[in-house]
């Protein structure tokens, strides 16, 4: 079984009559068409995921440490 019902033969033989229909170039045009709408579809929306890198780099920020030494409590008597 497949999905809802229809098994891998059955799906493959669509997939060869799309092909055969629109043929692979039309198709591969139509995929990126579609790529590029959902692209702007999220960029309009906000969720700009491209633009933002995958972790936040801190540039030009070192961290200066001085070594202290730190004095024992005074003991009460």
């Amino acid at each position: 079984m497949g999905f809802g019902g229809i098994s891998i033969w059955q799906l493959l033989i669509i997939l060869l009559i799309v092909v055969m229909l629109f043929g692979t170039k039309r198709l591969k045009g139509m995929g990126s068409d579609i790529g590029d709408a959902i692209k702007g579809f999220r960029k309009s929306m906000g969720n700009t995921e491209e633009d933002k890198p995958a972790v936040d780099e801190h540039k030009g920020q070192t961290i200066d440490a001085q070594a202290r030494k730190v004095e024992e409590p005074a003991k009460k008597d």
